[in-house]
C-alpha cells in the first residue's frame, strides 16, 4: 500500500554543507504535488507537505544523490538517529571519517596524484621541472576528486536548473584545463572535495552535539507486573491460569513504548527514570537537570512527581506511569527543539534570500571580468606563456569565489546551537524567530501570583496571645497554636488548610493534637472543630468582629498584615481569643535576583502586572525591585498593559504562567511562559522549565550572544568573500587559495556558532 501524507519527515544523508541542503530542498519542491519542502543541513530533517507518495521523495534524494535515513516521526527513531550520529562522529577520527566514504577516499587518492604538481609548478616553478607525467597525476587527481562534484552539478543543471556551487567548480576547472591550467584545476578539484568533507564532518560533530538531547531517556523500564501461568503454582486452589494470586507482582524489564499511564515501575538507585510519573513508595532526592536545568538535587517522596530521564539518587523508588512515552515531559521537550530549529529566525530568512542573489552576481560579474577588459581596452583574455595573467583566469577564479557556502551556515549553526544549549540549562525556545526576537527586548511584563511569587499561601507568622517575642520568633506557645490549628485543618477543606499544615510538618508540631471532630465550614468565614473536647475556631478578621470576641490585643498587627496584603486568620478556644496565624503568597527567592540581574543587562522598564489589590501589589513589587507595579488587572487590562508599554518602551516580553496570561503572553512580542506542563510548553514562545527566575537573564543573554555570533560570522563570510573579489581582479588570487579560502571560513563560522553550545 503507498503511503501517502500530508505531511512527513525524512532524515537525509550524505549532505556535506548548506549548499547541499538547499539543492535538495529545490528539488523536492518542484515535484508535482509537493506544497512544501523545507530541509535543516544542521538536524538533516526534510519536512514535506503535499499529497505525494513518501516514495517519491525518497526516489528525488537519490536522484540528487544523497541517502535517506529513518523517519524521525517517532521518539525512538530520534534516539536511534543520536546514537548514529554519536558512533559515526564522536568515536571516530577525521580520517576514519573520511575513508568510510566512496567520495571522499577518492579526494584522498587524489591528493597524492596532485602533489608533484604542486611540488614543481605552483611552489617551485623556478626549477623549470615542467614534465608532461606531471600534467598527467594533476589530470588524475582532476577525475578522482572532481567525477563526483561534476555529476553533482549535472544532476543540479537537470532537476534544479539551479547554478549551485558543484555547477561553478566544475566550470571554473573545466576553464582551467582548457587555459593550460592543469594542475591548479586538479587542485582546486582536490581542495574543494577535502574542504567539504571536512564541513561535513564538522556539522556531523555539531549535530552529534546538539542532538545530544534525545539520548538521555532510557529505552527500556523495571516494570512490576503480575506473574502469568505461574507453573510453580498451577492446580493449587483452583488456579488454571492468568495472574497468579500467590506470587504477587514481579519485576520485569520492558521496553518504554510498552509502557501504559497506570503502570507501576521500579527506578533502582543511579537509574534514569524512564518515564513521566507520581512516587507511590521510597524517598530519593532526583537530578532533574535534564529537564529543568537544575543544578540541586531535588527531594522526592510518595505524591511527588518525577519526570523521564531524570537521574535518581540513592533510594529506591515506585512510580506509577502517568504519561505514554511519546507524550512525557522530555519527548515533547525533543519534538519542541526538533520544531524549533526548522523554524527559521529573520536574519536567517535574509541571510538565504541574499544568498539565492548573490551566486547568480557573481556569476554575472565573473562573465563580466572575462570579456570586458579584452573587448575594451585590449588585455589579454587569455596568456599561453602564464595561464593565470589572462582575464579569462580572473573571470574563472570569481566562479570559485561564489561559493556561498559559509554565508549560508554562519547562522543557522548559532541559532540551532543556542536553542539546544537553553534546552539542556531549562529555556525552551520555540523557535529562531523568538530567539532573535528576546534579544532586541527592551521591557518586561510579570505576571505576580505564580511567576514572581510561588502562586500558594505559606505561613509566614504565627502570635500565641501568650507569646512574649516577636510574630517573625519561634516559641512554644506559638507552635502550640499552630499545633492546635492545624489538628482542625486536618479534616477541613478550607482554602489555606495545606498553608497551615505544611507549617505545622516543618516545625514538627503537626501530630501533637488528634484530629478534629465534629468539623464544620463557616460558609467562607472560616472553620470549626473539636479538639479534645473544646471547641476551636478559625475565623477572619470580621468574623471575630460580628462575634464580639475580644482580640483588641492584636488588632493593630492584624490589621497591619491586612494593609500588606496578607491573609490572617484568627484562632479561639471556646470562644476565647488564643491569637492569630497569618498567611501571604510568598516571593520566590530567584525573582529578586533575577530582576537585579535584568536591571543590570540595561532593562530599565521591568512592570508587574496582577490582580491583586494595590496594598499587596506595591508590597511584591517592593520586594523583588520592579520598577513599576499596576495593580488591579483583569486579563483584558494585561492585554491593554501589554499594548501600552509597547508604543512606551519598544519590543516588550511578557512572562507569566503559561494559562491564565495566554491573551498577554500572545499579545507581547516575546511571550514566556514558567513551569514545565503542557500548557506553558505549548502557549508561549518561551518555557522555562522550573520555578528558577534566574534563566530569564540567562535567556537573555544567550539570545543576545546568539546574535553577536551572527553578526560577527556574516561580517566574515562576506568580508571574506569581498577581499577575495578584490585581490582576483588586481590579479594577486588564485582559485586555489580562493578554494582554500572558503572552506576555511565555513569551518571558522561553524565553530564559532557552536562556542553558543558551551555558553554558560
Amino acid at each position: 500500500m503507498t503511503d501517502k501524507s500530508d505531511t512527513f519527515q525524512l532524515t537525509i544523508k550524505g549532505m556535506d554543507c548548506a549548499a547541499c541542503a538547499q539543492s535538495i530542498e529545490t528539488a523536492v519542491a518542484r515535484l508535482d504535488g509537493i506544497q512544501e519542502a523545507t530541509l535543516n543541513f544542521t538536524t538533516q530533517t526534510l519536512r514535506v507537505t503535499g499529497q505525494l507518495p513518501r516514495e517519491a521523495v525518497v526516489q528525488r534524494v537519490a536522484e540528487m544523490g544523497y541517502g535517506v535515513g529513518s523517519s524521525q516521526d517517532s521518539v525512538d527513531s530520534r534516539q536511534g538517529a543520536a546514537e548514529d550520529l554519536a558512533s559515526d562522529t564522536a568515536e571516530l577520527s577525521f580520517w576514519r571519517y573520511m575513508w568510510q566514504r566512496t567520495t571522499t577516499r577518492l579526494a584522498l587518492l587524489a591528493g597524492l596524484f596532485i602533489l608533484p604538481g604542486v611540488l614543481f609548478h605552483e611552489l617551485l616553478p623556478g626549477l623549470g621541472l615542467d614534465l608532461p607525467l606531471f600534467h598527467l597525476t594533476s589530470l588524475i587527481a582532476l577525475l578522482l576528486a572532481g567525477g563526483p562534484i561534476a555529476r553533482s552539478a549535472w544532476r543540479s543543471l537537470r532537476i534544479n536548473r539551479d547554478l549551485n556551487i558543484n555547477v561553478l567548480m566544475t566550470i571554473a576547472a573545466v576553464g582551467a584545463v582548457i587555459i593550460g591550467a592543469t594542475t591548479e584545476a586538479g587542485l582546486v578539484m582536490v581542495l574543494f572535495a577535502l574542504g567539504e568533507a571536512l564541513e561535513g564532518y564538522t556539522g556531523a560533530r555539531a549535530r552529534a552535539s546538539i542532538r545530544g538531547l534525545m539520548a538521555v531517556a532510557p529505552n527500556e523500564a523495571t516494570v512490576l507486573r503480575p506473574c502469568l501461568d505461574c507453573r510453580s503454582h498451577l492446580g493449587q486452589n483452583g488456579y488454571t491460569g492468568g495472574p497468579c494470586p500467590f506470587c504477587g507482582l514481579e519485576e520485569q524489564r520492558v521496553p518504554v513504548a510498552e509502557l501504559a499511564v497506570g503502570d507501576r515501575i521500579v527506578v533502582k538507585p543511579g537509574e534514569r527514570i524512564a518515564m513521566d510519573g507520581r512516587v507511590l513508595a521510597g524517598e530519593t532526592a532526583v537530578n532533574q537537570a535534564p529537564i529543568t536545568g537544575e543544578s540541586r538535587l531535588i527531594v522526592k517522596q510518595p505524591g511527588s512527581t518525577v519526570f523521564a530521564s531524570s537521574i535518581n539518587g540513592s533510594g529506591t523508588l515506585e512510580v506509577e506511569v502517568t504519561h505514554r512515552a511519546a507524550d512525557n515531559t522530555i519527548s515533547r521537550l525533543i519534538r519542541m527543539v526538533d520544531e524549533a530549529q526548522e523554524r527559521k529566525a529573520p536574519a536567517q530568512r535574509f541571510v538565504d534570500q541574499f544568498a539565492r542573489i548573490y551566486t547568480p552576481l557573481v556569476v554575472v560579474l565573473a562573465l563580466l571580468v572575462a570579456v570586458l577588459p579584452p573587448l575594451l581596452w585590449g588585455q589579454p583574455f587569455w596568456s599561453a606563456v602564464d595561464p593565470t595573467q589572462g582575464w579569462i583566469y580572473r573571470g574563472l577564479a570569481l566562479l570559485v569565489v561564489a561559493c556561498p557556502c559559509a554565508l549560508v551556515i554562519s547562522t543557522p549553526v548559532s541559532i540551532i546551537s543556542a536553542i539546544s544549549n537553553g534546552a539542556r540549562n531549562g529555556v525552551l525556545f520555540k523557535g529562531g524567530a523568538y530567539l532573535e526576537a528576546l534579544s532586541r527586548v527592551r521591557a518586561i511584563a510579570f505576571d505576580k501570583t505564580g511567576t514572581l511569587t510561588h502562586g500558594q499561601p505559606a505561613v509566614v507568622a504565627v502570635r500565641s496571645l501568650a507569646c512574649q517575642s516577636g510574630a517573625e520568633e519561634r516559641c512554644d506557645p506559638c507552635d502550640g497554636l499552630l499545633a492546635l490549628a492545624s489538628a482542625v485543618e486536618k479534616r477541613s477543606e478550607h482554602p489555606l488548610a495545606s498553608a497551615i499544615m505544611q507549617a505545622a510538618e516543618q516545625r514538627g508540631v503537626h501530630g501533637r493534637f488528634e484530629a478534629a471532630q465534629s468539623v464544620q465550614a463557616l460558609s467562607g468565614r472560616g472553620v470549626q472543630g473539636v479538639v479534645n473536647g473544646r471547641a476551636v475556631t478559625i475565623g477572619s478578621h470580621r468574623y471575630f468582629d460580628s462575634q464580639t470576641i475580644a482580640h483588641e490585643v492584636h488588632c493593630q498587627e492584624i490589621e497591619a498584615a491586612a494593609a500588606a496584603g496578607h491573609t490572617t486568620m484568627l484562632i479561639s478556644q471556646d470562644e476565647a481569643y488564643q491569637g492569630y496565624i497569618t498567611t501571604a503568597d510568598t516571593v520566590r527567592p530567584s525573582s529578586k535576583t533575577a530582576v537585579a540581574a535584568l536591571r543590570k543587562m540595561g532593562l530599565s522598564a521591568l512592570i508587574m502586572l496582577t490582580g491583586d489589590n494595590e496594598a499587596t501589589a506595591q508590597a511584591v513589587g517592593q520586594a523583588v525591585g520592579v520598577t513599576q507595579v499596576e495593580a488591579n488587572c483583569l486579563p483584558e487590562d494585561k492585554v491593554t498593559a501589554v499594548s501600552r508599554l509597547r508604543r512606551q518602551y519598544g519590543p516588550i516580553a511578557m512572562v507569566g504562567d503559561g494559562i491564565n496570561d495566554t491573551p498577554a503572553l500572545a499579545t507581547a512580542d516575546v511571550g514566556i511562559a514558567i513551569g514545565n506542563t503542557a500548557q506553558a510548553m505549548e502557549t508561549a514562545d518561551i518555557t522555562l522549565m522550573n520555578d528558577d527566575m534566574s534563566r530569564l537573564p540567562f535567556a537573555l543573554r544567550l539570545s543576545r550572544a546568539a546574535m553577536r555570533t551572527i553578526q560577527v560570522n556574516v561580517a566574515l563570510s562576506i568580508g571574506i568573500k569581498l577581499a577575495f573579489v578584490v585581490l582576483v581582479l588586481a590579479g594577486w588570487g588564485t582559485m586555489w587559495m580562493a578554494v582554500l579560502a572558503d572552506m576555511g571560513t565555513s569551518l571558522l563560522v561553524t565553530l564559532n556558532g557552536m562556542r553558543l553550545l558551551q555558553y554558560k
